[in-house]
């Protein structure tokens, strides 16, 4: 309903200013508008929304607020597209307005849906969309730095919160029409490469020459390998040292081992990408490791590059150390050396450079954990000083909180290891499969094991990003299998069940597809029941939704609604006959359900959740 909120937002506008032109000049003056302060209303009993903007208004004019509010809507009341939009306002309280959208209006937007496979929300790609930047111009790319394992190392439970939750923000992108990069900015640089391709070279040096000639096996119990012999032997530390000279200067055997550990990581990434239905495009640190320099050389040429103690650093604004001195980005360590700081510069100057020496980003957000909320902040500042990311283009950090254990504390195994994420998906699908083997006896359905296997995946992998996705990512959540898989409540199961029950009404015989064929005019459409309007309300709230989570980039209100919309679904179809209807009812309430389902899918996809349509 954003076109009609919109169009309310300018018409409360106009109303304003012409019942007030002198406020309305003053705040021109000032560069800003008077603001309608236009929000859903509290309660139904006060319509669709909510406009507040003559409370602030009393004071600059001296009046009292419901006398403001009685000017807004006799203006308002003068103007045909109102009145054609809302019924006749009410004025509640000290000054709110309370608009209700006309029943036609609703009806006929539920039939705009019924047709559109976008379910309203519109494109910044179509000129006429409502966020559209031009309609000369294609909409510039939007990055997302999202997951991002280090080479050699398991991926690990808290990889999970940063691959899901940057893969539902780049859906959302996309189905905005924003061109999306996503990157997985791997760790595949770096001093620890030395240890690796040392270990390589002495444990399995028939690698380096013949292609597949050694299976490296557990990488992990590699890495570790590598680390104890690194912190227990001198002369293997040294060796590891020069390799990283060698591996930095391009010397080809080095590269080689580096590429064949990089390769065996990649492979082992994947079946978790693939399994969790994620794409995404490996940029690693390697790939910045040409454009370090450039990075020193701008910020020296900026004035920003101070040499303390013998390291190329910046200073930060308004952050200071215990000491009260400002805190440092070192961006060139003293052996002329470089650092994360310096590759995570790098990166921000190429994605915001033009093609061909960059992306030509506009909007760039990395997903990664609150503890690197310092981090991020200091080299966005370093990045703004220097000049490399244009106007009204943003640069955000999206952090999010720790998985914990029912205890609340770090989630790990009982042996005191952090959780690999293979293995808690695969805990995940067999919980689930248990569940489902269990209900299936109850019910006494003999279902094959195809369907057994399907369901109990889907509902497995579903259970896990849901519940990590419907919490604020900012807070830390406790991770609980039996709460996750629970057909009550706010959890995927739940959502899954209401999709499966609108499909059993197509299999008793109600022909969704046919309904909203039939009802896909507002002349078509007809509803009576309270329970209807409530349904009609709500699936309406969904491309507003959307804009939210694209501004604010938090699923968890994408879950919210969704779990809201499965509720009044649930109390629409317990309470109001569709396949017993009348038929000159019937059509109207089976198009509801389908567009119910419709808006599930595609809320669902967002999350990267597929639906089913038996469980």
């Amino acid at each position: 309903m954003l076109t009609v909120l919109q169009a309310l937002e300018s018409q409360l506008h106009a109303a304003m200013e012409r019942a007030f032109p002198e406020a309305a000049a003053e705040a021109a003056a000032a560069g800003r508008r008077l603001d309608p302060q236009l929000g859903p209303a509290t309660k139904p009993e006060f319509g669709d929304v909510q406009a507040n903007g003559a409370l602030p208004l009393a004071k600059p004019l001296q009046q009292k607020p419901r006398a403001i509010a009685d000017a807004i809507v006799a203006q308002l009341q003068q103007d045909p597209a109102f009145t054609a939009l809302c019924l006749e306002p009410e004025i509640a309280g000290p000054g709110f307005i309370n608009l209700t959208i006309r029943p036609e209006r609703l009806t006929a937007e539920i039939a705009a849906r019924l047709g559109d496979p976008r379910l309203g929300v519109p494109s910044v790609a179509d000129p006429s969309g409502a966020a559209a930047a031009s309609a000369q111009e294609p909409p510039a790319p939007v990055i997302v730095d999202f997951s991002s394992p280090n080479i050699a190392k398991e991926m690990h439970v808290g990889h999970l919160r940063s691959t899901i939750i940057g893969d539902s923000l780049a859906r959302v992108l996309e189905l905005r029409g924003h061109p999306v990069l996503r990157l997985n900015h791997v760790g595949d640089w770096g001093t620890q490469f030395g240890m690796l391709i040392t270990h390589l070279k002495q444990v399995a040096p028939e690698a380096l020459t013949t292609a597949d000639a050694v299976d490296l096996g557990d990488l992990v119990a590699f890495y570790r390998q590598a680390k104890a012999r690194f912190d227990e032997d001198e002369a293997f530390q040294t060796t590891s040292r020069e390799e990283v000279v060698k591996l930095q200067s391009g010397d080809p055997v080095s590269l080689r081992a580096w590429g064949l550990l990089c390769d065996q990581s990649r492979r082992e990434f994947q079946a978790i990408y693939d399994r969790l239905d994620i794409r995404l495009s490996e940029r690693g640190e390697s790939f910045y490791n040409p454009f370090l320099p450039a990075v020193v050389a701008d910020l020296e040429s900026a004035g920003l590059l101070v040499t303390d103690d013998g390291a190329g650093c910046v200073f930060l604004e308004g952050v200071s150390g215990k000491d009260g001195k400002p805190l440092p980005v070192i961006v060139q360590k003293r052996d002329g050396g470089f650092n994360y700081a310096t590759t995570d510069l790098a990166a921000i100057r190429y994605r915001f450079g033009q093609s061909p020496a960059g992306d030509g980003a506009r909007r760039v957000i990395y997903v990664t954990d609150a503890g690197q909320a310092a981090h991020f902040a200091g080299v966005f500042q370093v990045a703004r000083r220097a000049g490399w990311i244009p106007d009204g283009a943003r640069l955000e950090h999206v952090p999010f909180g720790l998985v914990q254990g029912e205890d609340g504390k770090k989630l790990k195994t009982r042996a005191g290891d952090t959780v690999r994420l293979r293995d808690l998906l695969d805990e995940a699908v067999e919980r689930a499969e248990a569940d489902l083997r269990r209900r299936l006896e109850e019910e006494g359905r003999n279902e094959d094991e195809a369907f057994i296997q399907h369901v109990a995946t889907t509902v497995g992998l579903a259970a896990v990003k849901y519940a990590d996705l419907s919490t604020n990512r900012i807070t830390n959540y406790q991770f609980s299998f039996d709460r996750m898989l629970a057909l009550t409540g706010n959890t995927a199961p739940y959502l899954l069940y209401a999709v499966v029950r609108i499909a059993g009404i197509a299999r008793k015989g109600g022909e969704l597809d046919a309904a909203a064929s039939a009802a896909s005019s507002a002349d078509g459409l007809q509803f009576s029941e309270p329970q209807e309007w409530t349904l009609v309300r709500e699936l309406l709230k969904f491309d507003a939704v959307i804009a939210e989570v694209e501004e604010e980039l938090l699923p968890n209100r994408l879950c919210s609604y969704l779990f809201e919309l499965s509720q009044v679904f649930n109390r629409f179809y317990d309470q109001v006959p569709v396949l017993k209807a009348p038929p000159e009812l019937r059509a109207s309430r089976l198009a509801l359900c389908r567009l119910t389902a419709d808006t599930l899918r595609l809320g669902l996809g967002l999350l990267g959740i597929p639906t089913l349509e038996r469980m």
